[in-house]
């Protein structure tokens, strides 16, 4: 019987959770009839609103749920609304303890859980671990699909930009200086982990090549990436376009969607370029580019030339700057092996 009443839990982080859009996707093209309902915090929350495989989005308000007397205050009448739902299926994307707590308050009957559980939500779900383990991690979550039985094409993100988002991206876009129809690179400044960030007066370098070659930069990053802007400002020679800390995630993916391409880490930006199919240039060292790269076709990832490559720290313990080992020239060079290759399609 098909599934009528459907659970993803995703909570975050951006990246990860646009990793997980095309289970969505798959799941519809499976049960067209089925309802489904995406549990969320809130810095994605936006990735979801407008996604047209997603019918509901719940927010996990996560700082509710942190001390032990909040969560028994808040756990009873969270509970009763998922219950009110009447999920037959959950699939646990997160695989950790909070969501396998949800995922067992949800009631359903069936409950799966990607590959990776850990913290005791293997221990209320049935893990899957299928055919693509060890591909990129969106099949690993299509693997989850897959295991109902479910035929998975080609994954679709289906990134949806609302209108009005837009157009207040293009006004965003023009009073930061831009100039309609001008081609541009963005480049995304900051990380969350320290070791994902690559130098600002890499950038700066950078940037003064993008205008040497006829194009724009663009700089985006959100509000605490300031002090990169900051260092990158002494080194270039011509400021680049500054929209840090101006856009919310649709803006930024409509601004994204219109560029030449996208310079950045492993980040959320570095995926929502990748799912938007703007030609990225990934620059990776920490995390495995198998796992975590751009996904898709006419992308470039840069690795990091050191010798701990994939250590999955959030900072160095040499106190290296790891993606440092990458050069402008490299760069630089891939940019312009993206362009060869669309003027060679175009």
């Amino acid at each position: 019987m098909p599934f009528q009443h459907i659970l993803i839990v995703k909570l975050s982080a951006i990246g990860d959770v646009i990793h997980a859009l095309p289970v969505a996707q798959a799941l519809k093209q499976c049960y067209p009839a089925c309802r489904i309902t995406w549990i969320v915090e809130k810095p994605a929350l936006d990735l979801l609103t407008s996604h047209p495989a997603v019918d509901e989005v719940i927010v996990f308000e996560k700082a509710k749920f942190k001390s032990l007397p909040g969560a028994l205050t808040n756990i009873p009448a969270f509970a009763a609304r998922l219950r009110q739902y009447q999920f037959d299926l959950v699939l646990d994307l997160q695989g950790l303890f909070k969501s396998g707590m949800i995922s067992l308050l949800s009631g359903a009957a069936t409950r799966l859980v990607y590959e990776n559980a850990r913290e005791g939500s293997q221990l209320v779900s049935k893990r899957i671990s299928g055919a693509m383990s060890g591909k990129h991690v969106v099949e690993r979550y299509l693997d989850v699909v897959r295991h109902l039985g479910c035929a998975v094409e080609k994954p679709v993100f289906n990134i949806g930009i609302a209108q009005e988002q837009q157009q207040q991206a293009r006004q965003i876009f023009q009073q930061a200086g831009y100039r309609n129809k001008e081609p541009y690179i963005v480049m995304a400044l900051g990380a969350n982990w320290p070791n994902k960030i690559w130098p600002a007066e890499y950038f700066a370098l950078l940037s003064d090549r993008i205008y040497d070659r006829g194009l724009v930069p663009v700089v985006t990053g959100g509000p605490g990436d300031g002090y990169l802007l900051e260092r990158l400002l002494q080194y270039a020679a011509v400021p680049p376009i500054n929209l840090i800390g101006k856009t919310s995630l649709p803006q930024l993916a409509a601004i994204i969607r219109g560029a030449r391409a996208f310079v950045g880490g492993d980040t959320g930006p570095m995926h929502l370029s990748a799912a938007l199919n703007t030609p990225t240039v990934a620059l990776m060292g920490p995390t495995d580019a198998e796992r975590n790269g751009p996904y898709g076709e006419g992308h470039k990832v840069l690795l990091a030339n050191r010798a701990c490559i994939g250590c999955w720290r959030r900072k160095c313990v040499k106190g290296v700057d790891c993606l440092a080992a990458i050069s402008v020239e490299a760069v630089s060079a891939a940019l312009e092996q993206l362009f060869c290759r669309e003027d060679a399609e175009g």
